[in-house]
């Protein structure tokens, strides 16, 4: 008997520490569809940058939450100003860097006036357009006067795009990243995989994971079979494509299906013949079948758009009734342009399956009205290269992720290349507009010039997949910017 108990007792005892090694694990792998060109969030406009960095390698002097609420960050307060131009931060002690440089307002100072200058590669420049100058009052304190009110200005500077670097490992970011996050980069297998590791030197609340590593599987023929080996623990969007309702009915994996900010677009080059002429822009509109294109796109859970606004959003207005699915009119109006006939170009493909499969239906779509476009798939830097920077391209599709980016169309440098000067007009009042029900009006007021214009083929706003094992907690439902911010992800029995 007393040998049956002990044996009892090992039995449960060896239970107990197989449980607790279960609860205990500290290790995650995160897929990814798009390998980032680099890792420097305040060099690059790949969201892939900030999927992998924000919140977990980089941080701003605010941050964005899951709930896509404003919260604190390097700042842990600030004062504003009865005018509303000027902010005084607080911000936190005993932060350093990954490479043990001390935090402080001497940095904020540095990466604010980086990303202001002249010769600023950062992506997201126009975020800074509002600021006057930047004064360090003392390490702990920084003073931000602003040229006006800008409602939007602690959002803003939650942006991937607003890390604070240091003045000494900025020029390195690219490839080793240096933040104050509560995990450092270990290594980037090229193709492959980045690795994180836990900062155990970081100034907040200490994150349960000790690795993490964001493993690159591009399409969903990867994808599902990683997923399902145990291969890869999570997705924070998942390319799973007709697979999703086997993933779902698997008791192993939880499924999220979440909004996101990703505008999906047919992005058009308009100053390039003959899209620079607003009836071939209409017609494309009218060629254009939304349903058709959100149904072949696995999963087929898009939400259609009219203008480039998220539907989730209390400023959003419908506007997908403004060119209507109508191929004869569309004839009609290239006619009316000049080209009875139609016309011939190109089609510029990123790799992401919204792009690659949308692409053939928008292609079989527009053939059906006289517009013959060659379809040219591309690797992601080669995208950003040829289309995003160069311009050099007829018609693309892709998502822009960025939260509350309809400001780009007044950027003239943008590689849609629109210029409306009634649009900028209606931007610069936003900027200087901090009541929120006239800024929600003059949102209204953009996305109908959008519309109108057909800028581009507002197709639908993406929708995030989120898929993980059961056992993990901690993940974004929905993705108010596109990171995997692991900060809060941890593992249960």
């Amino acid at each position: 008997m007393k040998l049956l108990k002990s044996v009892l007792v090992a039995t449960a005892l060896a239970l107990a520490t197989s449980s607790a090694a279960i609860a205990q694990r500290t290790d995650i792998v995160i897929g990814m569809v798009l390998e980032p060109p680099h890792l420097d969030p305040t060099a690059g406009a790949a969201a892939a940058i900030k999927e992998v960095g924000y919140a977990n390698i980089f941080e701003g002097l605010t941050r964005i939450g899951p709930d896509g609420a404003v919260q604190p960050g390097l700042a842990e307060s600030w004062e504003i100003s009865d005018d509303g131009k000027v902010y005084t931060f607080k911000l936190r002690t005993g932060v350093t860097f990954h490479d043990g440089a001390d935090f402080s307002a001497d940095d904020v100072k540095f990466s604010i006036d980086r990303a202001m200058a002249e010769d600023s590669v950062n992506p997201q420049k126009g975020l800074y357009s509002a600021i006057e100058k930047v004064e360090v009052v003392d390490p702990a304190t920084v003073v931000v006067t602003l040229k006006h009110p800008q409602g939007a200005f602690l959002w803003n500077m939650g942006w991937g795009e607003a890390a604070i670097v240091s003045p000494a490992s900025a020029d390195g970011n690219k490839e080793k990243p240096i933040g104050t996050g509560p995990f450092k980069f270990e290594n980037w297998a090229k193709g492959s995989s980045i690795t994180l590791v836990k900062n155990p030197d970081y100034w907040g609340e200490e994150v349960a994971l000790d690795k993490a590593e964001f493993r690159i599987i591009p399409d969903a023929a990867a994808a599902v079979p990683a997923l399902l080996s145990g291969d890869v623990h999570a997705f924070s969007n998942m390319p799973a494509g007709d697979a999703l309702p086997q993933i779902e009915s698997d008791p192993r994996f939880k499924v999220v299906i979440g909004s996101t900010e990703g505008e999906t677009v047919l992005a058009t080059n308009n100053k390039k013949e003959p899209f620079d002429k607003l009836e071939v822009r209409q017609a494309i509109a009218h060629a254009l079948n939304r349903d058709e294109i959100i149904a072949g796109t696995p999963p087929g859970l898009g939400v259609p758009i009219g203008s480039h606004f998220a539907p989730h959003h209390p400023a959003y207005v419908d506007l997908t009734g403004t060119y209507p699915y109508d191929p004869e009119k569309a004839k009609e109006l290239l006619a009316q342009a000049g080209f009875p006939d139609g016309f011939s170009a190109t089609l510029k493909l990123p790799p992401p399956g919204y792009a690659r499969d949308g692409g053939q239906i928008i292609a079989s779509q527009l053939r059906q009205v006289g517009i013959n476009l060659e379809i040219i798939p591309l690797e992601w830097a080669d995208w950003l290269s040829q289309v995003f920077t160069d311009k050099n391209y007829d018609l693309s599709i892709v998502s822009h992720v960025e939260p509350m980016d309809i400001g780009i169309y007044a950027r003239p440098d943008y590689y849609f290349q629109y210029q409306n000067p009634e649009f900028n007009a209606v931007m610069e009042e936003l900027e200087v507009t901090t009541d929120e029900a006239k800024r929600n009006e003059l949102y209204g007021k953009a996305q109908r010039i959008l519309a109108e214009d057909a800028v581009n083929g507002f197709l639908f706003q993406l929708p995030k997949v989120g898929v993980w094992d059961a056992k993990i907690e901690g993940m974004w439902e929905n993705w108010p910017l596109s990171v995997a911010d692991l900060t809060k992800v941890h593992w249960t029995e």
